[in-house]
């Protein structure tokens, strides 16, 4: 078990954020910590060392170096005096006072604030920091122990040339901020990489890197071996999924699969296959990923509720995608949260949908299947004014630590105007570390507002009959959760839909939802008049509302967050 931390500032510096953090670093691993103050008189210091023998002690000092070099001097001299440095000291402090801490020669450490948050951690954890090694981890479970309990960043990356991008990656992993980053290949390569003779040449470049060979790839992966090493990984095509597949790991070894559920299809219109044969398509990705033992994000609620679905959709989805998962055979998935999404929805509301999200996908947590949670903040809240945007993107992220993510997939400030440039991916990843620095592990309080926790029970009660209405869908022996006709058929029917989908021709397209008292809710198209689920479903008239509810629905939940 770890020991005894104290801290605290000496002297006349009565700064004492550093210290304050250091300590807060040291309880999330288990130690016991004694925060000591500012302006710390010396032989007080050397008194609290005495008194508590602890294992490390921290010494901060921001102020004027010549007089912090007499202060550490005279704490040096009375520590020998009593005999007391045979323990570790640590120093915290401006880089020119670091460099005179160093230069005394009796510190195991100094930290100047410059280093990235995985180095303190390791530290206290009495691990080696080798910066421009692979210590982090080569797999996404093994780079989340070694940063835990801090999170990993994600950040996605594609500019509209192949060099542009080799560049800018290489930049990224330079910089350290970056734990994993997510190529955004166009969209020519996502749906024809695999038959090029449809590309439409003009559209080289849109949405992202224009990914033509594996050797484009390979490029991409050598350009990110310096730096921190980040892990890299690739959204999935949207079509020629398992090719897509195999590629991906041979070239980038991917950290983790992202396919969809019903999406990528007709449904979007980005690509031409059904909502059932993408689900079946997607389906196998899944399970030939699961066969490898690589982690499989399902990246579907949040496109229901960028379409204006309302909230109950999406945590139905959220639950569905899950469920697929495991049916495929994922054991480890990785459960994306995307918060402010729609625009409009509040920090309450949306962290009662996210908490019922929550709630479902654990539920079906067992000794074959775990999940980890991946927060972000919504791509269309960002404001295209980027001053703005940075303001939106730390109150995001302060909000979505309430749910004690294990990765941070950072949109990038500037997403609602341009797509990020390398220097803006690393601007966005520091942001949001600038926020971690202030508020990781101290948010978990707010899943314990009245208001949250109530509409949490009214989602949850609605996807109840969701679901239900799902299982009525039921022929034979398939599982209509997890059967693409089935899921197919409740978005024709509706029991799935959102606005956005109006005049699709594989969806109903019927549902209307406005933001009341920032929830997203279901209304009357007619009147505008909010309306329960339980109305909702009966207009679509459906027999399947006499089904029973999913046997894996009716055991009794685990609470989302302890």
């Amino acid at each position: 078990m770890p020991g005894t931390i104290i801290a605290g500032a000496l002297g006349n510096c009565v700064h004492v954020a550093g210290a304050a953090g250091f300590l807060r670093i040291a309880e999330q691993l288990g130690y016991e910590t004694v925060f000591l103050g500012a302006a710390v008189p010396v032989d007080v210091f050397v008194d609290a060392v005495e008194r508590h023998r602890p294992e490390i002690v921290g010494v901060g000092y921001r102020l004027t170096p010549d007089v912090g070099e007499g202060l550490l001097s005279q704490l040096k001299a009375s520590l020998e005096q009593r005999g007391l440095t045979d323990t570790r000291f640590v120093f915290g402090g401006t880089p020119p006072m670091c460099e005179l801490a160093k230069g005394a020669g009796w510190f195991e450490r100094c930290f100047s604030g410059l280093e990235n948050p995985e180095e303190v951690w390791a530290y206290l954890r009495g691990e080696e920091f080798v910066p421009g090694s692979d210590s982090l981890g080569h797999t996404l479970l093994e780079r989340m122990g070694r940063k835990y309990p801090y999170p990993l960043l994600r950040h996605h990356f594609g500019l509209p040339s192949l060099e542009e991008t080799v560049d800018g990656v290489r930049k990224i992993a330079q910089s350290g901020t970056v734990d994993v980053i997510s190529i955004a290949p166009d969209q020519n390569a996502q749906e024809s990489f695999f038959r090029p003779g449809e590309m439409d040449a003009s559209l080289n470049g849109a949405g992202g890197v224009p990914v033509r060979t594996s050797d484009d790839l390979t490029a991409i992966y050598k350009a990110s071996r310096c730096g921190n090493h980040p892990l890299l990984r690739i959204y999935s095509g949207t079509r020629d999924l398992i090719s897509w597949a195999q590629m991906a790991t041979e070239t980038i070894s991917n950290a983790w699969a992202a396919v969809p559920l019903c999406w990528y299809s007709g449904l979007d219109g980005r690509s031409k296959r059904t909502p059932q044969e993408a689900i079946a398509e997607n389906q196998a990705a899944m399970a030939w990923h699961a066969q490898r033992r690589i982690p499989v994000e399902v990246n579907e609620p949040h496109h229901w509720a960028l379409r204006d679905s309302h909230d109950v959709i999406s945590v139905v989805m959220a639950y569905l995608s899950a469920y697929n998962a495991r049916r495929m055979g994922v054991s480890q998935y990785v459960a994306q949260y995307m918060f402010n999404t729609p625009p409009g929805i509040s920090p309450e509301m949306d962290l009662a949908k996210i908490l019922a999200q929550i709630e479902l996908v654990e539920s079906l947590h067992g000794p074959e299947f775990t999940s980890v949670r991946q927060v972000r903040a919504g791509l269309l809240h960002l404001s295209p004014r980027l001053a703005v945007a940075k303001g939106q993107l730390a109150a995001s992220t302060v909000v979505a630590l309430a749910v004690a993510p294990h990765i941070i997939h950072v949109v990038g400030y500037c997403e609602g105007d341009h797509a990020a440039t390398a220097d803006e991916v690393i601007e966005s990843c520091e942001i949001v570390s600038g926020v971690l620095k202030n508020c990781h592990g101290r948010m978990h309080s707010l899943v314990d507002s009245t208001a949250v926790n109530n509409r949490k029970r009214e989602i949850l009660e609605d996807a109840e009959l969701v679901l239900t209405a799902l299982n009525g869908l039921r022929e034979g022996d398939e599982d209509p959760l997890a059967c693409p006709q089935s899921i197919a058929k409740a978005i024709s029917l509706g029991i799935l839909d959102a606005p956005h989908l109006r005049g699709n021709p594989y969806a109903r397209g019927r549902l209307c939802t406005r933001i009341v008292d920032g929830a997203v809710l279901c209304v009357d198209p007619a009147s505008g008049a909010v309306i329960s689920e339980k109305e909702r479903l009966e207009g679509l008239s459906l027999s399947a509302l006499c089904g029973s509810a999913p046997a894996d629905r009716q055991k009794s939940l685990e609470p989302a967050v302890s």
